[in-house]
């Protein structure tokens, strides 16, 4: 099915690939008096620099009805996939999109697809997407296949500052300010539900690795492919996947940059781990 395009938010810290017929729709982040568009025009280093002088609460915002609209123009078939519908209403608006969408292509066949994740689980997803185009199934069956594929795969997250999640009322400034005096990581991951959750306070980021891999494990991880985005943190991705092909030596692991939306949220020195279990 290699006529169907695939269309993806911008929280997946992808970027849009025509040959690979791969478009991706950006969110807008705002904060200090300014909107971020999260394409790839953004410059990450003097955008991090600004969000770090930052005071007050920021926002994000979801691609507009329009923005996925566009992207759609033209598709006959078409699969799109958004960040967890618990935390944006990307997925919303791309449900409205496809309505209209298909009001004026009636023989247009769209897929909407809820990740319940963001950053590089939706990436792996993604690449689950394209092996069950590859393969003979029937676009009928397509949406239950994906949603299957999605119970095998897994987002774990380390968090080095809390500044933003503080400005906005997710955790109290003064936890804030005692994880970045204490040097305390913050370890979580993307409940099957959608929403993002704490398992653990590690000191250190040796430690930090060690309880990532032991996470993984949980999550039923015996090698395979691992996608690792950094917040401006590559040394420490580089580290990670050292210590994974360590005891997996087979495992497909690749690093890559975070872009904006999920920049806002894990800050300079982040890591997003998507993996399949």
């Amino acid at each position: 099915m290699n006529d169907v395009r695939l269309i993806i938010d911008s929280s997946s810290n992808d970027l849009t690939n025509k040959k690979e017929n791969l478009i991706v729709v950006p969110l807008t982040i705002s904060f200090g008096g300014e909107n971020y568009l999260d394409n790839d025009s953004l410059n990450i280093s003097t955008y991090l620099e600004a969000m770090k002088e930052n005071k007050i609460a920021g926002k994000t915002s979801c691609p507009s009805i329009d923005d996925w609209l566009t992207a759609l123009d033209g598709a006959e078939k078409a699969i799109i996939l958004t960040m967890t519908s618990k935390l944006s209403g990307t997925f919303s608006s791309a449900l409205q999109a496809k309505t209209i969408y298909q009001e004026k292509h009636p023989d247009s066949q769209i897929i909407v697809v809820d990740t319940r994740s963001a950053g590089p689980e939706m990436e792996v997803i993604l690449e689950k997407v394209r092996a069950l185009l590859d393969s003979d199934i029937r676009w009928v069956d397509l949406d239950a296949a994906i949603a299957k594929k999605k119970t095998k795969t897994h987002l774990l997250f380390v968090l080095q500052s809390l500044h933003n999640l503080s400005l906005n009322g997710r955790v109290a400034p003064a936890l804030a300010k005692i994880a970045k005096m204490l040097k305390i990581n913050l370890i979580g991951m993307a409940s099957k539900e959608g929403n993002l959750e704490p398992l653990a306070k590690v000191r250190g980021m040796k430690k930090v690795k060690r309880e990532l891999i032991k996470q993984m494990k949980k999550l039923d991880y015996h090698g395979g492919q691992v996608i690792i985005d950094h917040c401006e943190n590559e040394s420490e991705a580089r580290k990670l996947k050292d210590d994974l092909l360590a005891e997996y030596p087979e495992a497909e692991i690749i690093i890559r940059p975070m872009k904006g939306l999920c920049s806002f949220y894990a800050e300079k020195g982040g890591l997003m781990i998507g993996f399949e279990g």
